[in-house]
């Protein structure tokens, strides 16, 4: 397929307000760019500005990215409306795209349909958003799905980055193609590397949001008993505003043996899985959980949560699964890994299976059919 010019709008893309928020869409906009020519628009309210409109164009990773930042206010409706403005400014700056590739089912994405209505551009719409897992159907009410199914009815092709998002979205009622293409892992940043020296003391790492329902407390009330008993490990835990974890580290006087940080580039959390044995996810819920595969790729073992589409990928060969909330399958799973009662695929065999199915090369050419079925209707 020849170059086609793709404009990628999310309503989620990382941004100086929330610098981490929708950083998978950023990781498939880059993979799409090995095949297409690709620009980024997003459109984001502002609490702390004075002016209406400001417009904050980049070249990020050889990508043409224009984030365009509007006055937020209290009143709901005002905001979609200077949501939906920003992005119409926005666009007549962006090169006219062949498609467009919009990301996560939210009223911002009405905006996909304004240019399929007035300009003729199709787009298809990747899901990521654990709203709309079958389990979750119910969760923002009638309007709300309402809209969601429109878009995506709207759309020529709606691309889940899993099969239990796909049978949420089913059930949602779309009628279009779906179509279930992962989230992308940078094989080039998450590898093994051997230059990196392993921790001495076995290393649990967790990175995440640390938001509630990724449970960070109950990942550091197990690691406490499990070193109150007489384990040694470190566990090292944060990739963001890691300060209300840190009063419950305090209280436990576990700094000992947990340590935290912030937000950390790709690059610097790729180094914290290379020197740590084991990633930890314990979610309330995840669509897919990136940091999963990002870990296997640099050959770590994973514990994780049985939720959402978590269990598509971890198994027995990558990691081990626990029930969702089961502390006490936590501590199970985390002591078993420290007594080595468990085996797992060697570092090379994680590293190759990820490459072969979650690399740039391979989302960019499933991305590329998807396009081509489209553009050729």
């Amino acid at each position: 397929m020849e170059r086609k010019n793709i404009l990628f709008i999310s309503s989620w893309f990382p941004n100086k307000v929330e610098p981490s928020n929708g950083n998978f869409v950023q990781r498939h906009a880059e993979a799409v760019s090995l095949k297409h020519h690709v620009e980024v628009l997003h459109s984001i309210g502002d609490f702390n500005q004075n002016e209406k409109y400001l417009f904050d164009e980049q070249i990020i990773n050889g990508i043409r990215t224009l984030i365009v930042y509007y006055r937020n206010s209290n009143n709901p409706l005002q905001n979609f409306y200077r949501r939906m403005k920003g992005y119409q400014l926005g666009f007549s700056r962006m090169k006219k795209p062949d498609l467009v590739h919009a990301n996560v089912l939210h009223n911002s994405m009405l905006f996909a349909v304004y240019l399929k209505k007035k300009f003729k551009i199709p787009f298809v719409i990747s899901e990521h958003w654990t709203a709309y897992q079958e389990n979750a159907s119910d969760a923002h009410g009638k309007v709300w799905r309402f809209f969601a199914k429109f878009i995506a009815n709207q759309s020529s092709a709606v691309l889940p980055v899993s099969e239990n998002l796909k049978k949420g979205l089913t059930v949602l009622g779309v009628t279009k193609r779906i179509e279930v293409i992962s989230n992308v892992v940078d094989t080039n940043i998450f590898k093994l590397n051997h230059e990196v020296k392993k921790n001495n003391i076995f290393t649990f790492l967790h990175v995440s949001s640390l938001v509630e329902r990724k449970n960070p407390d109950k990942i550091i009330e197990v690691a406490n008993k499990l070193f109150e008993e007489g384990y040694t490990f470190r566990l090292e835990i944060g990739g963001s505003d890691f300060k209300h974890i840190e009063k419950q580290i305090d209280h436990l006087s576990a700094s000992e043996y947990i340590s935290t940080f912030g937000f950390l580039s790709l690059n610097k959390v790729a180094e914290k899985m290379q020197k740590s044995h084991a990633l930890i996810l314990f979610s309330e819920n995840e669509t897919q959980g990136c940091v999963l595969v990002e870990a296997n790729a640099c050959g770590i073992p994973v514990i994780s949560s049985r939720v959402g589409g978590v269990p598509e990928f971890v198994n027995q060969n990558t990691g081990i699964l626990v029930e969702k909330d089961n502390v006490e399958d936590l501590y199970s799973a985390m002591k078993n890994m420290l007594l080595q009662n468990v085996s797992f695929d060697s570092a090379d065999v994680l590293h190759h299976r990820i490459k072969e199915k979650y690399s740039q090369e391979k989302i960019a050419e499933a991305f590329s059919e998807i396009y081509e079925f489209v553009l050729e209707k």
